[in-house]
């Protein structure tokens, strides 16, 4: 293995664990608990094969808005290694037990997948012999296994596999705020183990649309990747730019928990009602380009090589209401605001440590305000 694979390793190892403030908003307690509907039933795996084939379950599209759907996107992309697939399909022809999976039940009658992506998507892969554009052949597992295809099975492991049933918990929604956010708060009580849905991919599941695609499109320009760097596998570059714009527009309404706010604001606006997409679009890219031109990508980092979260989206909402208050200040003015606030007695406090609290958040961005008011 190079070093570059190692790295490459790390980083994906460091992007798929949950951030010190992720686990601190997936803890925080609900203002209220919402009911939900649900049952149970089994299906045996060739069922559940089947009916992804025809689409009767669906794994959404992650992120992005089919109207269609009541409950899209809420899985990220394929993240399970060839190990894991392997071994899961191993454990279904040694008749070991398997987690069970959840289901949403929407009005048209079709599943879509809230708890068992990797699972089903290893499923369909093995049953149409293809994974990555290769053949998918078990190599990861006991001797008496290896090289075995679906269609290399022995009768009696076909009809082991085909026969084997999993578990199924079905949630109904009717499309409603309230049964979504009953989905959501049942999501984040059975999100443990393995690799951890974030807040915020779950929280795109339950608002897709107009909004989700804006906040990708400034997700992939080219200051903003600058500044940023490398695309998170985790959608923690978007949830920033979604901390931004909806701070831009409503801090004097932000509250705790942070996951909450940010639920409610993508929701009111998930079809960009009451954004001037046009005007807040203009502001980000303007001031990523200042913040290039200027400080460069260090000015979204803090004693660290990572980005900060509290520090960029003060930078941001100062920078773009001084943009907003007419002709806009020069690199050299960004630089030395910057310096000024990354030099400021109340930045390390405000940005550092349980940084969603209301008054250190509102502090540090009345900080950044007035400091780039006065350049």
């Amino acid at each position: 293995m190079t070093n570059g694979d190692t790295e490459s390793m790390l980083f994906q190892l460091d992007e798929d664990a949950l951030t010190a403030d992720e686990k601190e908003d997936l803890a925080a307690a609900e203002p209220e608990a919402e009911p939900v509907s649900y049952t149970g039933t089994d299906f045996d795996v060739e069922g559940l094969v089947r009916r992804l084939k025809r689409g009767d379950i669906v794994i959404p599209t992650f992120g992005h808005g089919d109207e269609s759907l009541e409950v899209a996107g809420f899985q990220r992309g394929f993240v399970w290694r060839r190990p894991q697939m392997d071994r899961f399909i191993e454990s279904l022809l040694m008749g070991y037990p398997i987690p069970g999976i959840m289901l949403v039940q929407q009005v048209d009658r079709r599943y879509l997948v809230l708890d068992g992506q990797q699972r089903l998507r290893t499923l369909g892969a093995f049953y149409s012999g293809v994974h990555a554009g290769k053949v998918f052949a078990l190599d990861n597992v006991a001797e008496e296994f290896k090289g075995l295809t679906y269609e290399t099975l022995l009768p009696e492991q076909r009809r082991q596999l085909d026969n084997t049933f999993i578990q199924a918990t079905i949630v109904k929604t009717d499309g409603t705020s309230e049964s979504l956010e009953a989905i959501y708060q049942v999501f984040e009580r059975l999100n443990s183990g393995g690799t951890q849905l974030t807040p915020h991919e779950i929280r795109i599941a339950l608002y897709p649309g107009p909004l989700v695609d804006f906040l990708e499109s400034l997700n992939k320009e080219a200051n903003w990747r600058t500044l940023y760097g490398a695309r998170s596998l985790r959608l923690r570059d978007q949830e920033l730019i979604l901390r931004i714009i909806a701070l831009y527009y409503n801090s004097a309404n932000y509250f705790r928990p942070q996951k909450k706010f940010l639920n409610e604001f993508l929701g009111k606006h998930r079809s960009l009602e009451g954004i001037d997409r046009n005007k807040v679009g203009a502001l980000f890219l303007e001031s990523s380009k200042l913040l290039v031109q200027g400080p460069g990508k260090s000015a979204l980092r803090f004693q660290s090589s990572q980005v900060n979260a509290a520090l960029a989206e003060a930078l941001y909402v100062g920078l773009m209401r001084r943009i907003d208050q007419g002709s806009p200040p020069s690199a050299e003015q960004v630089e030395r605001a910057v310096e000024q606030f990354r030099g400021h007695r109340e930045t390390a406090v405000t940005i550092s440590g349980s940084t969603a609290t209301e008054e250190y958040l509102r502090r540090r961005l009345e900080l950044s305000t007035q400091i780039f008011s006065e350049v």
